[in-house]
């Protein structure tokens, strides 16, 4: 691994535990980082539930904006884990609080998260 790419993965890192502890803070007891689990990813923070389903949640940390990309991704953890909603948090730069940062979600997915079922 290149320094930049440990470089990276350590920021990654950093952001997933801001995230988890920030849900955790604000009553989520069980919000945590995930362990990586490969083809079977299921998110990078998760113990976080709404209407007593999961949620997938992806978090990222760069200033190249992929949404779409990302979006994807979200959707395929959400898959893998049988959860109610996939969304993304992603890095607001010039910004270091976890309630400062953006969180990205399709229609479907917040209308979930709203209604407690999927569209």
């Amino acid at each position: 691994m290149t320094r930049t790419r440990a470089s990276a993965k350590s920021a990654g890192s950093s952001m997933e535990r801001l995230v988890a502890d920030y849900f955790k803070a604000h009553g989520f007891p069980f919000a945590d980082r995930r362990v990586k689990t490969g083809a079977k990813d299921t998110g990078d923070v998760g113990g976080v539930h709404v209407h007593d389903r999961r949620l997938a949640i992806e978090v990222k940390n760069t200033a190249k904006i992929s949404l779409g990309v990302w979006a994807a991704e979200a959707e395929v953890e959400r898959v893998n884990d049988q959860a109610l909603a996939g969304l993304v948090v992603h890095k607001r730069h010039g910004k270091g609080q976890a309630a400062d940062q953006w969180v990205t979600l399709t229609l479907a997915d917040f209308l979930a998260i709203l209604t407690g079922t999927r569209p």
